[in-house]
């Protein structure tokens, strides 16, 4: 075989293969920009589901908070009934 007999690449078969290739190319990067931005999705997803469950915990926690405060009110205003009527017994006493 003479390499000088090799038929030389024509111009549409090269122009062909230029296309196919940059259609790869293309496809590639199309490729991975989708897959990046679905991990964004799926990272910023997951963010907001945590901040979700951490804004309903807060809001049992404030909950929680707000029923104990008015115990802890009501067992004062009790104690200072007690109290009171301990004072008036022991004015009695005197």
């Amino acid at each position: 075989m003479d390499l000088t007999s090799a038929e030389p690449a024509t111009w549409p078969g090269t122009v062909l293969t230029l296309g196919l290739l940059t259609l790869a190319l293309v496809l590639l990067i199309a490729i991975a920009a989708t897959v990046t931005e679905l991990r964004k999705l799926k990272t910023s997803a997951a963010t907001q589901e945590d901040l979700r469950q951490l804004v309903r915990r807060y809001e049992q926690l404030a909950e929680h908070h707000l029923d104990t405060q008015q115990r802890v009110a009501a067992d004062l205003a009790e104690l200072r009934t007690r109290t009171a009527a301990i004072e008036q017994i022991l004015r009695t006493v005197e």
